[in-house]
């Protein structure tokens, strides 16, 4: 599906493992980051593939998780940011660590961009947004919800995480800040999605 939209740029933003619901070994967890990594780098985009992680990569093993995208092309924009030009026009990709494992540093990441320029910022939690909003920040794009999981009638999701109970998908501005955040394409913890289809996002970004 990826592949017929044909993007020019392809964000991922975290949780590439998850950690066991039951008690396991939380390492072993992180075996699955290389397998996810090489699927993952099958995807083309011309500026590249950019991730940030999420609170599963950070609480199994954050080190192993970043290697595997890394050695697999795809850079992880840990508490940084990068240009992003195209015909003389440029915005900043920025990214944060995993804001649940406390390692999210904004001004490190924003403190490179030049003043008046924009900036998309890639942090896993959604709800990270009201401490964004403060910052000139453009575009934050999240997920982390999983989009509740389970939806039912008149009723909010039932399933929804630290720091995914404000935006839980969608669409949203806070002040001068726009969020989206995107339902993902799995689960965690109950291994079930009802009325919560997968989703992938396209946007585009024109200059103002």
């Amino acid at each position: 599906m990826v592949a017929e939209l044909r993007p020019d740029l392809i964000v991922l933003t975290g949780d590439f493992v998850s950690v066991p619901f039951f008690l396991g070994d939380h390492e072993k967890a992180a075996d699955a980051a290389e397998p996810c990594a090489q699927m993952l780098r099958t995807m083309r985009a011309p500026y590249g593939l950019w991730a940030v992680l999420g609170n599963h990569d950070i609480y199994t093993d954050p080190d192993r998780v970043t290697d595997a995208l890394t050695s697999n092309g795809i850079p992880v924009l840990g508490n940084r940011s990068v240009p992003i030009e195209r015909n003389g026009a440029r915005f900043w990709l920025a990214g944060v660590d995993d804001v649940l494992g406390k390692t999210a540093d904004l001004d490190e990441a924003l403190h490179e961009i030049p003043f008046g320029e924009a900036t998309v910022l890639l942090a896993h939690e959604p709800d990270y947004a009201d401490e964004v909003a403060h910052y000139p920040v453009d575009l934050q794009l999240s997920g982390h919800s999983h989009g509740g999981q389970v939806k039912l009638p008149f009723m909010r999701p039932l399933y929804l995480p630290d720091l995914a109970r404000k935006y839980i998908s969608g669409l949203y501005k806070i002040a001068n800040l726009t969020l989206y955040t995107n339902a993902g394409i799995g689960t965690v913890e109950v291994p079930v999605r009802l009325n919560c289809p997968p989703e992938l996002t396209f946007i585009t970004i024109r200059r103002g």
